[in-house]
């Protein structure tokens, strides 16, 4: 039986803290409000209690957040799609950020077990002044187990309207891209993160953006297939490769850190649930 889910979440500021009114039809929800870096910045942790996406399902994650809200959003583990008889699976993720408004789209990994017919569609619509970063990680097959991904595809689509589009079919078959030099060099594991504002970045800010990011990945064990870039005067964009999650993972917390010092004189705590 395939699963329908919809999640629509609107974040308004009242006074010194950020709100979310939150509506939800079928297995896609949010846990309760949390704010454990003060009333301004709203942590929300997305849940859906099926604990995996399996073809014909369809998830759907709304969001809106007006002038001066700030939201994290994460979830509590990987998403999970699994071996599909034939249907795709959708999760399909549409957020707009006003004027004044920060998000932070962190996620865990998206883990594509073999034989999954599945798509990962992401839209992020940010106005002038708006800012956010996110990333977006994705495991083929189990790397840690040895579970390889020899059958099915992927799709991702990730897109700010007018700066980044980005498509993607990642075929099990398709050795060229997965095992190439010039494709994925055999890597399991694909990141993007991005740090992304809705009019262009001033030069020295965007400078200092790609600087954090090189620091930490010159530092770091995956050094020789990361790098950072500017493809657009509003846009950062981070690539890591891995043979396995958790490094990646290690990598993207580094730069959040980094990117958040740098471009908004914050300190960078983990939230929680990646703790329990």
């Amino acid at each position: 039986m395939a699963w329908t889910g919809h999640l629509d979440l609107h974040y308004t500021r009242d006074g010194e803290r950020t709100i979310a009114l939150d509506r939800h039809e079928g297995p896609l929800r949010v846990l309760q409000r949390l704010y454990p870096e003060g009333p301004g910045i709203c942590h929300h942790v997305l849940v859906h209690p099926p604990g995996g996406v399996v073809g014909g399902d369809v998830l759907r994650l709304d969001a809106r957040l007006a002038a001066g809200t700030h939201a994290v959003l994460t979830t509590p583990g990987a998403t999970r799609f699994y071996r599909s008889a034939g249907e795709p699976a959708l999760q399909h993720t549409e957020i707009q950020v006003a004027d004044g408004a920060r998000l932070e789209w962190l996620p865990l990994e998206a883990i594509a077990y073999s034989g999954c017919e599945a798509e990962n569609r992401m839209r992020f619509a940010l106005a002038a002044g708006a800012e956010m970063m996110g990333w977006d990680v994705l495991a083929l097959g189990l790397p840690a187990t040895g579970q390889a991904f020899e059958r099915g595809r992927f799709r991702t689509h990730l897109e700010l309207p007018g700066v980044w589009l980005e498509r993607a079919t990642l075929a099990a078959d398709d050795h060229r891209l997965l095992d190439s030099p010039l494709g994925l060099a055999g890597h399991k594991v694909v990141a993007t993160m991005w740090f992304a504002a809705g009019s262009p970045l001033a030069a020295a800010r965007r400078d200092a953006l790609l600087q954090a990011a090189r620091d930490v990945c010159e530092d770091s064990a995956l050094a020789a297939t990361a790098g950072v870039t500017a493809p657009h005067a509003e846009a950062v964009v981070l690539r890591v490769l891995a043979a396995r999650v958790e490094p990646a993972q290690q990598l993207l917390l580094r730069v959040w850190t980094a990117w958040r010092r740098s471009a908004w004189q914050m300190d960078a705590p983990p939230p929680r649930i990646w703790r329990t």
